[in-house]
């Protein structure tokens, strides 16, 4: 289980508030998942663990999920913010 102390940290990163940069943060997290898993090769059931974890919190579309935004979850109420948003 040495092997989730790198892992479970990525599900803590939150989503950025501006919806244009959501493609990007997802692709950087796809990314360094897959630089991970290919240069340090965790053992089956931390990976299994963390697609695991990955899976419930994607599935419940608590808006943490870096894959994809969910239809039913609002957008937070800052980045309706111009300040935030940066327009």
């Amino acid at each position: 289980m040495y092997c989730l102390q790198w892992l479970l940290p990525v599900l803590l990163i939150p989503k950025p508030l501006n919806p244009a940069l959501w493609f990007s943060h997802s692709m950087f997290m796809g990314f360094y998942l897959l630089s991970f898993l290919l240069e340090r090769k965790p053992c089956t059931i931390c990976a299994l663990v963390f697609l695991a974890a990955l899976f419930l919190i994607c599935y419940s579309c608590w808006g943490n999920c870096f894959l994809y935004h969910c239809s039913d979850s609002p957008l937070p109420e800052s980045a309706h913010d111009p300040a935030v948003v940066g327009t």
